[in-house]
């Protein structure tokens, strides 16, 4: 059965400042959890232009996880098998992502995201049919939050106690009860997830795990976005960019992935 929820994640910051923020986050990120055996391999990074997202950055990469992996799941799969591939479109405001693991050639997982200059309480940003609105689930997550999971651990390592963080540069925070309401400037990310696992006996389990595991990445990256702030804010989208191109070839380095970059970016 297809699962669909929405997370609204609502962050203390511009749009603009979002942007580089999410950026400069899933480079650094990458970086922390790309080693010679597990991480990230960057396949293409290029422009692009189409008729449904306009201008913006396509990226295709290959996702090694297998040691974050919940074991059952090696019942159903080799540990060498459990590889993702990703394809996401990035055209700011407006991003979509497609997940896809070669072993089990019936799944997608897709996450479409909009960013609007609000608080979460916009309702259907994704123009969601009827049908889908009356199947779709939708969870604040609260980047404040200091409960923690079992993904949240796989997946995390944050530790700042936001409750008491205050940033240098920008004089932001702490971020205390209800911060959401009274924060300026502020910012949401809605992301629309969609996982499809049509697998009989596990199928079901396993869309649960990939939902819990997305929700646990979401919090941590945009924990991230914050807690960094001193480190990003300033920074131009050209800068950006000119780190995100050194950041790519060393991910491929520490794989034994080594690439050539085109002009544009592209392997």
């Amino acid at each position: 059965m297809v699962q669909i929820k929405e997370f609204r994640i609502v962050m203390p910051m511009s749009m603009s400042e979002y942007q580089i923020a999410q950026m400069y986050m899933v480079m650094k990120m990458q970086q922390e959890n790309t080693s010679s055996t597990e991480g990230v391999e960057v396949r293409v990074s290029k422009p692009f232009e189409d008729n449904v997202f306009g201008k913006g950055h396509y990226t295709s990469k290959v996702y090694h996880l297998q040691s974050k992996a919940p074991s059952w799941i090696s019942t159903f799969a080799p540990a060498d098998a459990l590889l993702m591939e990703e394809e996401a479109w990035n055209a700011y405001p407006r991003c979509k992502t497609e997940i896809k693991c070669p072993y089990f050639t019936k799944f997608l997982l897709t996450i479409d995201t909009i960013h609007r200059p609000d608080n979460g309480h916009s309702d259907n940003v994704h123009g969601l049919s009827k049908e889908q609105l009356a199947s779709r689930q939708v969870e604040i997550i609260d980047i404040a939050s200091a409960k923690r999971d079992y993904w949240s651990y796989i997946v995390g390592s944050n530790t700042v106690d936001f409750s008491r963080f205050k940033s240098e540069r920008t004089g932001r925070g702490p971020l205390l009860k209800e911060w959401q309401a009274t924060c300026n400037p502020v910012m949401t990310a809605y992301k629309l997830v969609t996982v499809d696992a049509p697998y009989w006996g596990f199928g079901n389990r396993l869309e649960q795990a990939l939902l819990a595991g997305e929700r646990a990445l979401f919090l941590e990256s945009h924990q991230n976005c914050f807690a960094w702030i001193d480190e990003w804010y300033g920074m131009t989208i050209e800068q950006i960019h000119e780190l995100e191109r050194q950041s790519d070839i060393s991910l491929n380095q520490k794989l034994n992935k080594l690439t050539k970059f085109n002009n544009q970016g592209s392997l």
